[in-house]
């Protein structure tokens, strides 16, 4: 290993900037916004940094979003949604991605869960 192998690889390692993180969260948007044209469903997303993470939230009223915030789909969402960020950018991402506040449900599954195992 060379040592311009070794820098590159350090390169890598160190945490993304915040204009990175915004260029994951355009790419995701893009992506979601495509394929929920495809399902036809109506939603607005909503792009934020947090925690140096890109953090995407998909919100929308009625039945359709409902099906997408299952846990196991908002995962595989998730998974596929950071394929297409790593597909264009060529970078690893680390986003999360919640749909319909899935997130705040586990949440809040996971705290009754806790306190039910507690009692």
């Amino acid at each position: 290993m060379t040592g311009e192998n070794i820098a590159e690889r350090a390169v890598d390692r160190s945490e993304p900037t915040v204009e990175q993180l915004e260029h994951e969260g355009d790419v995701a948007a893009d992506f979601l916004e495509e394929l929920l044209d495809i399902a036809d469903i109506d939603g607005d997303l909503n792009l934020d940094v947090r925690q140096g993470r890109a953090y995407v939230s998909v919100d929308a009223e009625g039945e359709d979003i409902s099906v997408l915030s299952d846990p196991d789909t908002v995962q595989a969402l998730q998974e596929i949604t950071r394929l297409a960020v790593q597909s264009k950018t060529g970078s690893f991402s680390r986003l999360i991605l919640d749909v319909g506040g899935s997130r705040v449900m586990h949440v809040v599954v996971s705290s009754r869960s806790w306190w039910t195992l507690r009692s």
